[in-house]
């Protein structure tokens, strides 16, 4: 990935104008992540079109080079192939696997390596990801049989795994968590006998429907779809699929266009499964103007265009732990839309957003603030009180990818012009943004 200079990282911000057009947002990073995986250890290739070509699905694709996976330079438009090694072919690394700021590719490798037997892994990322909870995952990995260990007693990375014999285990995640439960259902496919996870609630389901369309035995029951049961010795083959556009990404389209007065746009080929949709129905709670068009399913998930207009008298949301994984990406955002709303917005259950790339509550507090907002802080989230005028100043995402797009939109609404630093940051997920915000900007 090119490395961005200081000019780059320090951006003018530019308040005012309406946003309109049609934007595409970039292939979802959830489910890019999968593809490589799954792939990885399938059998014969897997064809990927539409993957997220940004700097954490490329931290994956390095980590699976140097195990001997065979593929090709992800690049902005191209499709990407996956010469598939089996359940049983990854290699030994010669170096230590670096996942860069990727929580995801830590995490859903660690459940890859632990059945890897024979083998010794170590993992390691950037200073974020290293400061950043994985016994959250390792523990349940150890009940089957896992070794791993760490800093901080198996907190923190570096991590090293020695692949061992695994068996099956019903297993209980203590948080909502999708990167938790795919690397339990990694690890599964290496077990003697059948794995079950529960959830406490449910989080997004990428992994179940991607490792059904790969052949894996897998059935997901109970109240809500929380009991996930994987049963190993089926080979996974490979398979043809195209991604589609983050509704995360998407998110930040939604509210700029939702609070913006004037702004209109299209946002085409979004990725809409239930699981991930949270932020569609908090924008319905503030009675935004938003329509969903042309449904279809592509490769197993539901997708379509999502039509936005600005709305005056957006009404105030409270979110709470229920909703909480299927919008978890979308605080930041929805931290800037609640100053625009008419009251106070509350946003309670996010202590998850703590040990995100950043701890994420307290920078949007803290960089909300410095724009003159009204926000209060609590341990797991916050109220914040709509009506204040935001004025521009010098921001900071503090290195945070989703912040660094939701100070940019908040600056719009500012009363004088911004600054932002660390503005590279969005490239993690979303390379084209600072593009894309630039042709959609139209000034008056």
């Amino acid at each position: 990935m090119k490395v961005p200079t200081k000019d780059q990282s320090l951006r003018n911000l530019q308040k005012g104008g309406e946003l309109c057009g049609k934007v595409k947002v970039p292939g979802d990073k959830s489910i890019s992540h999968r593809a490589l995986l799954f792939g990885a250890i399938a059998e014969g290739k897997t064809i990927i079109e539409g993957l997220l070509p940004a700097e954490d699905p490329v931290s994956t694709a390095e980590c699976l080079r140097s195990m001997g996976v065979k593929i090709t330079p992800i690049k902005k438009g191209e499709t990407i192939v996956v010469n598939g090694v089996g359940l049983n072919g990854l290699q030994e690394p010669q170096d230590i696997l670096n996942c860069g700021n990727s929580g995801t590719t830590m995490r859903l490798i660690m459940g890859l390596l632990a059945g890897q037997e024979g083998h010794h892994f170590i993992l390691t990322g950037d200073k974020s990801l290293r400061n950043r909870p994985m016994k959250r995952v390792g523990q349940p990995l150890k009940m089957m049989g896992g070794k791993i260990s760490g800093r901080s007693g198996g907190d923190l990375a570096p991590l090293s795994i020695i692949g061992s014999k695994l068996r099956g285990a019903v297993i209980g995640t203590p948080v909502a968590s999708a990167q938790i439960k795919s690397a339990i259902l990694l690890a599964a496919l290496k077990a003697e006998g059948s794995t079950t996870v529960i959830e406490p609630a449910r989080s997004r389901d990428h992994s179940e429907r991607m490792l059904k369309a790969f052949g894996a035995n897998l059935e997901v029951g109970g109240e809500m779809g929380r009991h996930i049961t994987i049963s190993p010795g089926r080979n996974l083959k490979g398979q043809s699929i195209i991604v589609p556009g983050d509704i995360s990404s998407a998110a930040f389209w939604l509210v700029a266009a939702s609070i913006i007065p004037g702004s209109e746009l299209i946002i085409e080929n979004v990725g809409l499964n239930p699981t991930r949709t949270g932020i569609l129905d908090v924008l319905g709670t503030m009675e935004a103007n938003i329509n969903v068009t042309n449904k279809r399913d592509v490769a197993g998930e539901p997708v379509g265009d999502i039509e936005v207009y600005y709305k005056e008298n957006l009404k105030p949301f409270s979110l709470n732990s229920e909703i909480m994984p299927r919008i978890v990406d979308e605080v930041p955002i929805l931290s800037v839309a609640a100053c625009f709303c008419k009251g106070i917005s509350h946003i309670k259950g996010a202590s998850e957003l703590r040990v995100k790339e950043t701890d994420r509550l307290a920078v949007m507090a803290r960089q909300l603030k410095r724009m003159g907002a009204k926000v209060d802080e609590h341990q797991d989230g916050l109220t914040i009180y709509g009506g204040n005028n935001l004025k521009g100043c010098e921001l900071d995402s503090e290195g945070d990818h989703r912040i660094a797009m939701s100070l940019a939109i908040a600056s719009i609404m500012a009363t004088s012009n911004s600054t932002l630093r660390h503005s590279e940051a969005a490239a993690i997920s979303y390379p084209d943004f600072w593009s894309d915000l630039k042709r959609l900007q139209q000034k008056n």
